[in-house]
């Protein structure tokens, strides 16, 4: 492994959720009805097709999260208004990314029929507004993180129709909705409210991973909030009053009581959904602080390289579904997906079983793997290239 300053854990556990990422994306594009169903729908899904996309609810939480802890940790050596510079201008960039490279990735539409604003969208948005917040005290940004948070799901009953800019505010803000903004058709999948906060809280668990932070004092601090965040869900789901825009239900069969229970909201991510996924995590990286094996190093290959991993293994998976179908005597141009392509009658048929779907995600990862840790090697030789930060 090389040798590098950063902060091995939080590689580890970013590496983790990426893998896990492709494992949904690969479902996306190989399972069998996977444009036209939903895994979490009681009435169709199974517990293994439930939780094969429970698990990869861990992964946009986390990713928010590190990014803010990351950037607490490239400002701790720099001057707050390099720092500014730094966000603001990644930010606009990543949006920049989202909107050119990603959605063309997604879709292999070269029209741009339909522009979907996904997670890489909402770390850019989030940098840009944490690029002004970073001039407060570190204990306001603890609390307004705490408080997006803890309060967005109030905001729940405020719906918006129409493309008047109040209400494309509100959809970019708080609700998942589609719009057409001069023309083009926009649809603002992430909306940035609680993911801001998540940034927020993110930037403020930088603090301790400062060199001066005692190792004992950071692992508990990690348990204490990973165990308070785990059991408050627990609490709010069961009370089942406030915290997620849908409550469960009993349901005819206790597995499927059990399915109501964890199917939370992540669009836009609900309190409870953010409590299960990074309080979790935190404990996470709790138990990893003095774990050194070949499977953290395989995990940190892929935590060092996220954005070169991410618009990558987005491709990959993509051509193999085009691959797969002109194996087995498809069309091809059923996987350019236009925005009458969504609800392309062809697709309804389409797709593989989902043993198929964790063999074609084990491949991808396999395959990932070479080309990010060159460029990982490439990255940790080459520190004084500023452009690298970007990428």
């Amino acid at each position: 492994m090389i040798k590098s300053n950063r902060i091995e854990t939080i590689d580890i556990l970013r590496g983790l959720v990426m893998v896990i990422m492709a494992l949904d994306h690969t479902r996306d594009y190989f399972h069998y009805g996977a444009f036209f169903s939903d895994p979490t729908d009681l009435e169709t899904t199974t517990p293994i097709l439930f939780f094969t996309r429970f698990i990869t609810h861990y992964c946009a939480p986390v990713f928010i999260l590190l990014a803010g802890t990351s950037a607490f940790l490239y400002g701790s050596k720099k001057k707050k208004q390099e720092l500014f510079k730094f966000l603001f201008s990644r930010g606009i960039w990543l949006i920049f990314l989202e909107i050119f490279l990603n959605n063309l990735l997604w879709k292999f539409d070269i029209t741009y029929s339909v522009v979907i604003l996904q997670v890489i969208w909402a770390i850019g948005l989030t940098m840009v507004i944490l690029s002004f917040l970073i001039f407060l005290n570190t204990k306001l940004l603890l609390l307004i993180g705490s408080l997006i948070i803890a309060g967005h799901n109030a905001l729940d009953n405020i719906v918006m129709q129409g493309n008047s800019v109040e209400s494309i505010l509100w959809y970019a803000l708080h609700q998942q909705n589609g719009t057409t903004i001069g023309g083009q058709v926009v649809v603002f999948a992430y909306p940035i409210l609680p993911w801001l906060g998540v940034m927020i809280l993110g930037y403020c668990l930088g603090q301790l991973y400062l060199p001066d932070c005692d190792t004992e004092k950071r692992k508990q601090w990690l348990l204490k909030i990973g165990l308070a965040a785990t059991i408050l869900f627990f609490i709010i789901r069961g009370i089942n009053i406030y915290g997620d825009l849908v409550h469960w239900t009993v349901q005819e069969t206790t597995t499927k009581t059990i399915l109501s229970f964890f199917k939370i909201t992540k669009y836009p991510p609900s309190l409870a959904y953010i409590l299960i996924t990074l309080g979790p995590s935190l404990l996470f990286l709790y138990a990893i602080e003095s774990v050194k094996n070949k499977i953290t190093d395989f995990m940190i290959v892929f935590g060092r390289v996220p954005l070169f991993y991410y618009f990558l293994h987005i491709f990959v998976i993509h051509m193999l579904a085009i691959i797969g179908i002109l194996i087995f005597g498809g069309d091809w141009k059923n996987m350019i997906i236009t925005q009458a392509g969504f609800n392309n009658p062809s697709l309804k048929d389409y797709g593989y079983s989902l043993f198929t779907v964790y063999l074609v995600w084990i491949f991808v990862i396999t395959l990932l793997y070479f080309p990010c840790k060159s460029y990982m090697v490439y990255k940790s030789k080459n520190k004084d290239k500023w452009w690298l930060s970007y990428l």
